[in-house]
């Protein structure tokens, strides 16, 4: 039986988001809505860092000083993204570190995007077109997300992505005027990664079990189908001006709809690698475990640190009213 007060919390929960205002961490909100938050901030948080790898593993072979500069950068901001949407996370009651155990025992998921090796350093420029601007058309939405620290971390992640969206399309486009050889580099990454990239946005809306509920409450303001059918209609012309041909014959201006019909990916695929099956799968958590491991001794000194520092405070005061 539900009481007066439960039922005049989810009143005024419900309330808040008919005003399209923002939950924050200190309001009362149901625990399937703090846990659908959860377990999005989380797996948000978990592609950033996770997606280090597959560029950070080009910074000392990229071509001149400049080109590792910038994509240094880049990887840097994605290591920042993590620690916001980390932090956003924590205001729902869960600690990085138990986040972090639950990524490298595979209880938390990640981007699938980020299980496919970068061959190629075409890749590089790929990956900054196709995966952040498909990472664009799924970030900025949230920015108006139903969850306060969610929402405004989001702001600053969108910036930055979109400037390395722009990046990458500078390079594929100036590799696009070098020799055949690196035209043909572009052309082979794109093909690669387009199918990849359209199944970033999760499922088609009508296998997915959270899309309804996350709509319902704020948390997305897209379903996933419409943000794929934004992410096609996006990309075709930019496609166009660089000159790649994006690999699926049947894609296609629809004049009644108003946008491109395009193929679906392989969904039996992107279960594959959801699961675990990935060609990167088991590369990219074991190299985050050892990395966790690695980093154990500067955790257990900061700790250490943290709590001398906390005793001398408490020493300080005692002393003061002595």
């Amino acid at each position: 039986m539900t009481t007066a007060p439960a039922q005049a919390e989810q009143a005024s929960f419900e309330a808040t988001l008919a005003r399209h205002d923002r939950i924050e961490p200190r309001d009362w909100m149901p625990e399937r809505y703090r846990a659908t938050l959860v377990r999005q901030i989380a797996q948000h948080a978990h592609s950033e860092i996770i997606g280090m790898q597959p560029e950070g593993a080009w910074i000392t072979r990229a071509p001149s000083l400049r080109r590792k500069a910038i994509l240094l950068a880049k990887v840097q901001d994605e290591a920042g993204h993590g620690l916001y949407l980390y932090s956003a996370c924590e205001t729902l009651g869960v600690s990085r570190l138990e986040l972090t155990e639950k990524l490298i025992e595979g209880r938390q998921k990640y981007s699938s995007i980020f299980n496919y090796p970068t061959l190629s350093y075409a890749d590089v420029g790929t990956i900054g077109w196709l995966v952040d601007g498909a990472a664009i058309c799924n970030q900025v939405p949230l920015c108006r997300t139903s969850y306060g620290p969610y929402g405004r971390a989001m702001i600053r992640v969108c910036k930055e992505e979109s400037f390395h969206q722009r990046q990458g399309f500078e390079l594929l486009a100036t590799m696009m005027r070098g020799t055949d050889e690196q035209r043909a580099m572009v052309q082979e990454s794109v093909d690669r990664f387009w199918w990849p990239a359209l199944m970033m946005f999760g499922p088609p809306d009508a296998d997915s079990s959270h899309t309804a509920q996350s709509m319902a409450w704020g948390i997305k303001r897209d379903t996933n189908d419409e943000l794929r059918q934004k992410f096609v209609d996006m990309t075709v012309p930019q496609a166009r001006a660089l000159g790649v041909t994006l690999p699926d014959p049947d894609l296609v201006w629809n004049d009644e709809k108003g946008g491109h019909d395009f193929t679906q990916p392989d969904w039996a695929e992107f279960r594959d690698v959801v699961s675990g099956s990935g060609p990167c799968n088991a590369q990219r958590l074991a190299h985050r475990r050892r990395a966790h491991e690695d980093g154990a001794w500067v955790r257990e000194a900061a700790s250490a640190f943290a709590g001398r520092q906390q005793q001398e405070q408490e020493q300080e005061q005692q002393e003061a009213v002595s």
